[in-house]
């Protein structure tokens, strides 16, 4: 996670446990000591299904709508899938609850866990402060009309509708400082400590190398929302191989960029260089090194790191 903030790259605080601690690892552990399935406390199903004399699996949403986290397991293989069982999965969360009390279970009535795994709860950029050096920045404020968020990219155009804002100092003022441009992330609000403003600044781009914060005045700052990004090659992850798309390929698909995001439609491109990702409608807060993840109906088909 920390090389990850150090190569500019901002990792998604609702997947750290996931990246950090692979379920392989878990998996091959068990393994070893003679298990034939892994079970996990995840809000998620498995399916299963028979193609050309081969049993598929299928990674599907929890039935609870408040709690599914098929999200987290996004980067889960056939092989990996194959040894998964995810007891809870057809559960609500009260219904478990309830189990549990009847089980005679501490954690019965134990509130939700709202932190960082097996840190407990604390504030992302709070902890990273402990662990990485400060380093004083500017923070520039973009103003709406500034003229990159008046170019008009025609639909055809996926490089153009996909590539981020190319933001620079000169663009707008400098209305304060930040302690280092990697404790920040792209649609953040908190942290900023710079008021005076009718409405809150938003963190619009970062850029770790000069060490500069972008910021916008509004939830609906222009530079907040983009309909594209692009996955590279080797970031792409299918987790049914059999639908994967070829080069010069699309479909659409339903998909979301963070944990608990509404799913939104969108189409899939894929090109000899990667795959991009153009939505129906802008999205909020698209960052570079969170996952994308792609639906059909209930079913997770598959996800990658975002690239731009």
């Amino acid at each position: 996670m920390f090389a990850e903030y150090q190569a500019g790259r901002t990792p998604n605080p609702d997947v750290i446990c996931n990246r950090e601690i692979k379920f392989d690892v878990f998996l091959e552990a068990a393994i070893k000591l003679g298990a034939d399935f892994v079970a996990t406390g995840h809000y998620c199903r498995k399916g299963t299904l028979e193609k050309n004399g081969q049993s598929v699996y299928q990674l599907l949403a929890g039935k609870d709508p408040n709690k599914d986290q098929s999200y987290f397991l996004c980067q889960l293989t056939q092989a990996q899938l194959s040894r998964a069982l995810f007891p809870i999965g057809e559960l609500l969360k009260p219904e478990v609850r309830a189990i549990a009390k009847e089980a005679g279970l501490t954690t019965a009535e134990k509130k939700d866990s709202q932190g960082l795994c097996f840190i407990g709860k604390v504030h992302l950029p709070d902890f990273l402060q402990q662990r990485l050096q400060p380093k004083k920045g500017k923070v520039i404020e973009v103003p709406h009309h500034a003229p990159i968020f008046e170019n008009v990219i025609v639909d055809e155009d996926l490089a153009g509708i996909s590539k981020p804002y190319a933001l620079q100092p000169e663009l707008g003022k400098v209305v304060g400082e930040h302690n280092g441009a990697h404790f920040y992330t792209i649609g953040q609000r908190r942290g900023l400590h710079i008021g005076g403003y009718e409405k809150p600044l938003f963190v619009i781009g970062t850029d770790t190398t000069k060490n500069v914060i972008y910021t916008g005045s509004g939830d609906d700052h222009p530079g907040l929302y983009r309909k594209g990004l692009f996955i590279s090659t080797s970031d792409i992850h299918w987790v049914r191989l059999d639908l994967a798309l070829q080069s010069g390929e699309s479909k659409k698909y339903m998909a979301r960029i963070r944990y608990r995001q509404p799913l939104e439609s969108c189409t899939l491109h894929q090109t000899a260089e990667g795959l991009y990702i153009i939505f129906d409608r802008p999205q909020r807060g698209v960052t570079p090194g969170q996952f994308a993840a792609w639906y059909e109906n209930e079913e997770l088909i598959g996800s990658g790191v975002i690239h731009k």
